[in-house]
């Protein structure tokens, strides 16, 4: 009996073992997000840097969202934002990674310090989509992003055509730029000075704003204000944040007018701004395409299909490059409007009534 029992156990261990090695190697090929063949896992995972800026909990996070469903109905989007802490990113991408997702779409904190999220996703077999921003990692399976040095340009043409327009043929103005983590920051900063330095007007002083933050913006700006006065022709701001935090200071400063203002991310309070005419301009970036597009592209990946870019590769990295557009009071109808992603009530709230009727924005 003892002789038989023992040759029982033995053969069930071995059943046993047998049955664990074939599991882990399912378990490896579901989390894959490979080639699709016996791929199981839909859990696709979105990370998101911030929440300063609205557009992301406001439109990349419901929008992506929305189309992951309508894509693929039983897939699951395990979503993070990081509120500008590399270091928490770090966390939940490992906590993405834990739960045997497919795909990761990640839009990093730090450019730099995500190449090593990507690392981790690597050694997982898990594609990662590198979302708005572009990460600083040759492992991407894919970009997505607008182009960016084309965003600084259009800002930058914008800009000095304006101060042309209002007869300042010349004249001294300051830079305030993005988040110098942002890999995007650093372009839009390249394409505007891809213009500003052909003109002639003088950058008199430069500001690379720390997690784009407007307070930080708006500090900066305060101690410009006092430092050179009404001397300063027009201000670049590099997003809608910054060019709050930058109007914001001029105006408890008492500087008026306004000297002309850039800005970008057609943010709801930036179109109003512009309306009102505190705001120059704006860069629309079709938020719903990016983020649909990324759905896309994630969605893909749960079913084994090759992702293939429309634009050139970017370091040997599949990629899309989305068109961005200027916003100025102009066009405010024929962009934000006509794309549904501000409705004419969204804008024209009471205190923007008189202005928007004397623009046309009905």
């Amino acid at each position: 009996m003892k002789i038989a029992t023992k040759r029982a156990v033995t053969a069930a261990s071995a059943l046993l073992l047998l049955a664990g090695t074939l599991t882990a190697c399912s378990t490896t090929d579901n989390g894959s997000g490979g080639d699709g063949a016996g791929d199981s896992s839909k859990k696709i995972a979105l990370l998101l840097p911030e929440s300063k800026t609205t557009r992301y909990e406001a439109y990349d996070r419901p929008l992506f969202e929305a189309k992951v469903k309508e894509l693929c109905a039983d897939c699951e989007v395990i979503y993070s934002n990081a509120d500008q802490d590399a270091a928490k990113q770090q966390q939940q991408a490992e906590s993405a990674l834990t739960q045997g997702i497919a795909v990761m779409v990640l839009d990093p904190v730090d450019s730099s310090a995500a190449a090593s999220i990507v690392n981790s996703a690597k050694a997982q077999d898990v594609p990662v989509i590198s979302y708005d921003r572009l990460i600083n990692s040759s492992d991407l399976s894919f970009y997505l992003s607008f182009d960016n040095e084309k965003v600084g340009e259009l800002q930058g043409q914008a800009f000095v055509d304006k101060l042309a327009a209002d007869g300042n043929a010349s004249g001294d103005i300051v830079m305030i730029n993005g988040s110098p983590t942002d890999n995007n920051a650093t372009l839009f900063k390249k394409g505007a000075h891809n213009i500003i330095d052909a003109s002639d007007y003088k950058v008199v002083a430069e500001f690379d704003t720390p997690d784009w933050s407007p307070d930080k913006a708006q500090e900066w700006m305060a101690g410009q204000v006092t430092q050179f006065g009404d001397k300063l022709v027009g201000v670049y701001a590099a997003n809608d944040g910054t060019a709050g935090g930058a109007i914001a200071a001029m105006k408890a400063a008492g500087v008026t007018p306004l000297p002309p203002v850039t800005g970008q991310d057609a943010e709801l309070p930036a179109i109003q701004r512009i309306v009102a005419g505190d705001q120059f301009m704006t860069i629309y970036k079709a938020l719903k395409l990016e983020a649909e597009t990324a759905a896309q592209l994630a969605v893909d990946v749960v079913n084994g299909t090759a992702l293939k870019g429309e634009s050139a590769d970017t370091n040997g990295v599949p990629t899309t490059l989305l068109n961005p557009v200027v916003v100025t009071l102009d066009n405010i109808m024929d962009t934000v409007v006509k794309d549904g992603f501000y409705k004419v009530s969204d804008i024209c709230t009471a205190d923007y009534a008189a202005a928007c009727t004397a623009a046309g924005i009905k």
